[in-house]
């Protein structure tokens, strides 16, 4: 056994800066692995004995002086017990603290001391004394713990198994508290290429606070094209804990820069920012993400995004859609601007109020659509016609490839209108709007009134409905057909003509994939967009970065890895109850892997996300959550449900970012304290010296 004191175990003074990777030969971290584990094997670091021991747990004998000699046993502390034969290692099985367990002969004790307490009353007129043997006798407990796994000699290597091969008599093993270099070479299995934080047991820290703090680290690859699921509550501690995994992947796609292998390229990550929190400066993270990371390394490696460009802010890049393809966002926007207007018309509410979202099956051949789905398609296009034909009224640029719509105007009972225009041959916007001005004008005649009268009655339907009524109304500028009531109709549309982007084939969501290609950050504020506009261009952008990979997955052309970050995930992401499995975030979830696509999702209601994602996520942090409907969800997966209790307390001043975490290269769960993320106390490995 090698000696050595105290002090050299529990010290971090030599732990690495943050974000320097250690480099051992393996002859080394044989022998150090080796020697770490005859250094944990001293006296003072005794914490039991077991007295039952199966595959998945063990019962382990305490002593109220071990457990103070061993600075206390909190809820989840690491044990390690060991087997040995004639001082040789044989084996550790790692285990977890979990809860007390009653020892076999409990009920004696517990009835010695409730008859102490019954001699000691006042009434009784007497006064015992416990005597030495019982006190001690009373001083031993016992604690259930988690077989987490087993280490073990192979060719003079030590190894970690996370399950138990085979169990001996547990007479034959001793538990010692892993504390100083065992616990961090336990917590961190050979990883030492990120600091994320320290080990922390408990809310209360009294002992460990004496003991010094433990570095936890990360492997960024482990990140990379793979689920990682951040849950708790508003302000414990998910977001500074995703900038630490976006710092952690900088760093990682920094290297991947300097490196030879034409497979390793830079890491693109995109932030869909739902409070702004990201992309603007603020008391929390004492300036924006955007500030942070151009100051660790390049100025021009963020870009932000927005549906607005205060004049304050000329850094930001606005996105733009294209009203004319983009139906329903286009719309959106127009929702949104329109309903701030002082103007009250009726017609005006009755235009924001229309329904312009594509029926289901738009696009399927005519001849495989039923009769609804064909009457659905011919009502769509007549209401497209219209916006399009508003659109170019307004002055929207027309798109270079939209040169002409077609649609079926029913010629059969419209022969009367004074038209010679026929939509179903193609025709311009412009003649749309005169076509449709001519329809709107004809409606009032009593001519067009039997006419669209007979066309209900035919069809079932009305060929002018309340939706196309208050669309006419916006093109033609008038309440009422045969010009009554003049109003300003597409006039109002003007203001939106700077969200508008002709290009058809390419626009902002292009910009970001090729940013992301080159390995930039890519900030989405959407904190000025309702939820509405938030999923859409969520879903837009997301949908363009993943036909992106599929396209050169199917070339087979490389993809960097790309990394998805959602805040407030439960607004974007499908409900657990939306059985729609080819939704583009359940996608992502399944596909994401073989297309290097990574994705990190932080919210409070876990309970709300899509099982098929939850189950598809490698790492998991979790911090607070107050309520078994979603606590009920942690503890199904890997050994969470062992904090599930804990997970329900709190303490705001002190608990902030104490996170449990399970990462894919660790098989087990690890209590951490975040490290804060700010620039002042970063250095990243390629200004680090190794």
């Amino acid at each position: 056994m090698v000696e050595t004191n105290e002090s050299e175990i529990t010290s971090t003074d030599d732990v690495e800066t943050e974000g320097v990777v250690k480099e051992n030969t393996e002859e080394e971290k044989k022998n150090s692995v080796i020697e770490i584990f005859d250094k944990i094997k001293k006296e003072e670091y005794m914490a039991g004995r077991p007295y039952y021991l199966d595959y998945e747990k063990a019962h382990v004998l305490m002593t109220d002086k071990w457990k103070k000699k061993v600075g206390g046993v909190p809820q989840g502390t690491f044990l390690l017990a060991f087997y040995e034969e004639e001082d040789q290692f044989i084996e550790a099985l790692l285990l977890r603290v979990i809860r007390p367990t009653r020892l076999p002969a409990e009920d004696e004790v517990v009835g010695a001391i409730v008859d102490y307490y019954k001699d000691n009353r006042e009434t009784s007129g007497s006064k015992s004394e416990i005597d030495v043997v019982t006190k001690v006798e009373l001083s031993y407990s016992g604690l259930e713990c988690r077989v987490l796994g087993t280490f073990y000699k192979d060719n003079s290597k030590i190894i970690f198994g996370s399950d138990v091969e085979n169990f001996y008599s547990s007479y034959h093993y001793k538990v010692y508290k892993l504390r100083g270099e065992a616990l961090e070479y336990i917590v961190n299995q050979d990883i030492h290429d990120f600091k994320i934080g320290s080990v922390r047991y408990s809310s209360s820290r009294k002992f460990q606070n004496l003991e010094g703090d433990i570095p936890v680290y990360i492997d960024p690859e482990d990140f990379l094209g793979k689920r990682t699921a951040l849950f708790g509550m508003t302000r414990t501690g998910k977001s500074n804990t995703v900038k630490k995994i976006l710092q952690a992947t900088v760093d990682i796609s920094k290297q991947y820069e300097k490196s030879e292998d034409n497979n390793k390229k830079p890491v693109g990550q995109i932030i869909f920012d739902i409070n702004g929190e990201y992309a603007n400066p603020n008391v929390q993270d004492q300036g924006a993400i955007k500030e942070t990371i151009e100051k660790m390394y390049d100025k021009n490696m963020v870009d932000i995004w927005s549906t607005y460009k205060p004049a304050s802010k000329p850094h930001i890049k606005l996105m733009k859609t294209n009203f004319y393809y983009d139906i329903q966002g286009g719309f959106e926007h127009f929702k949104k601007e329109l309903s701030k207007t002082s103007e009250r018309a009726t017609y005006l509410k009755n235009f924001l109020t229309i329904d312009l979202d594509e029926p289901k099956n738009y696009n399927k051949p005519i001849n495989e659509k039923t009769h609804d789905e064909k009457n659905e398609t011919l009502i769509y296009d007549r209401k497209k016609a219209i916006y399009q034909a508003c659109l170019k009224a307004a002055g929207f640029i027309q798109p270079p490839d939209l040169n002409k719509i077609k649609f079926y105007g029913s010629s059969k009972y419209l022969e009367d209108m004074n038209t010679t225009i026929k939509p179903h041959k193609y025709i311009t916007l412009d003649d749309a709007k005169e076509w449709f001005t001519e329809l709107f004008n004809f409606s009032g005649t009593p001519e067009g009134e039997k006419a669209l009268n007979d066309f209900e009655l035919d069809k079932g339907y009305p060929f002018i409905d309340s939706d196309m009524e208050a669309m006419l109304i916006m093109l033609t500028q008038y309440k009422k057909p045969n010009n009554v009531s003049p109003v300003d109709g597409f006039l109002y549309l003007k203001g939106l003509r700077g969200l508008h982007s002709p290009d058809s084939k390419a626009g902002f969501e292009k910009d970001i994939v090729n940013n992301l290609r080159e390995g930039k950050i890519q900030i989405v504020d959407l904190s000025q967009g309702n939820p509405l506009i938030q999923r859409k261009y969520s879903e837009k952008i997301c949908i363009e970065i993943f036909e992106d990979s599929i396209s050169k997955f199917t070339k087979n052309e490389p993809n960097n890895y790309i990394q998805f970050y959602f805040e407030e995930a439960h607004n974007l992401f499908p409900k657990k109850e939306d059985k729609n499995l080819s939704q583009i975030y359940n996608r992502i979830a399944k596909e994401g892997a073989k297309l290097n696509l990574g994705l990190i999702y932080a919210t409070q209601e876990v309970s709300s996300i899509s099982s098929n994602i939850l189950k598809n996520t490698q790492n998991w942090f979790i911090s607070h959550l107050n309520n078994t409907d979603e606590t009920r969800e942690i503890e199904k997966y890997y050994d969470f449900s062992d904090f599930i209790n804990n997970l329900r307390k709190f303490s705001p001043q002190e608990d902030t970012g104490f996170i449990r975490m399970k990462v894919h290269s660790n098989p087990f769960v690890v209590p951490v304290q975040i490290d804060e993320f700010k620039v002042d106390s970063v250095v990243p490995i390629e200004k680090a010296s190794v």
